[in-house]
């Protein structure tokens, strides 16, 4: 077994099968992979998926663990050394997996890879970004980012073609493939895992980081392409009206503020 590919279900049946169906459906003829599908007390009805793909390992979390500990779930059962991490909402082509797989184990200084990602419609999404400043949050969520678009926009790296492989800070936790466990220098082990006090949001930024703290880098590969039908719940009302009725949102601002309270006011610099 090469690769264990972990997906978490929440109310996204019809998704899932799409992405199953891409993943069944990928050209990678030297990779043993894995499929675990862990469903976060989602209420869907998935009994059918066993049926239709018998090699498919399905967990069923009696909670809703969020995004970290549900990712953490499959981690845990994961029988490879090395794992991918999907969304969904996510759906594969071609050789997707072998150029992303074949990349992380030629560098071993690269701990964590990740893809370009596409909108359905074929355009741009600003998948890759560097390491939020405190009040990041408030100019991507409010009226004072068209006041600061510079630094808003060098935070989500448009200032970059997204056309060639680079070390960026962290990478959307929508596809991300890294080691289930490195051996460290001083002997040690370093085990990558979701910081579950993230219940959504902010984790993808962490597990980041905590690569780049360990020495390794995280890099963004576009040679791999994958369609991402992403919904930015937490902005899909006004700010002003969000932090009143939006939960999606109070996760948003939770995880905002666990974050700075890890890692500190500073923004980590690492190029």
């Amino acid at each position: 077994m090469d690769l264990s590919i972990v997906i978490v279900n929440y109310k996204s049946r019809d998704k899932l099968l799409n992405c199953l169906k891409s993943i069944a459906g990928m050209t990678s003829p030297d990779i043993a992979y894995e499929v675990i599908v862990v469903d976060n007390a989602s209420g869907d009805d998935l009994s059918g998926l066993m049926e239709v793909y018998p090699e498919l390992q399905l967990i069923e979390s009696p909670n809703n663990l969020g995004m970290g500990g549900g990712n953490n779930l499959g981690i845990t059962a994961a029988q490879a050394p090395y794992v991918f991490i999907l969304n969904p909402d996510t759906v594969i082509q071609g050789e997707v997996i072998s150029v992303l797989f074949n990349y992380l184990k030629a560098h071993p200084t690269v701990g964590l890879v990740g893809p370009k990602l596409l909108y359905p419609d074929g355009s741009l999404q600003l998948s890759c970004s560097r390491f939020p400043s405190f009040f990041m949050p408030l100019l991507r969520r409010t009226f004072l980012g068209e006041y600061f678009k510079t630094a808003r926009d060098r935070f989500t790296m448009t200032d970059f073609d997204h056309n060639s492989i680079k070390p960026v800070d962290w990478l959307m936790g929508s596809s991300l493939m890294f080691r289930k466990e490195i051996a460290l220098a001083d002997g040690s082990q370093f085990l990558p895992r979701f910081d579950e006090r993230y219940f959504m949001y902010f984790e993808d930024i962490d597990l980041a980081r905590q690569f780049w703290t360990n020495g390794f880098q995280v890099v963004y590969n576009p040679e791999a392409v994958i369609i991402h039908d992403h919904q930015r719940q937490s902005a899909k009302y006004p700010w002003y009206i969000a932090v009143i009725v939006d939960r999606s949102a109070w996760w948003h601002i939770q995880s905002w503020l666990n974050y700075f309270a890890k890692w500190g006011l500073r923004s980590h610099k690492n190029k």
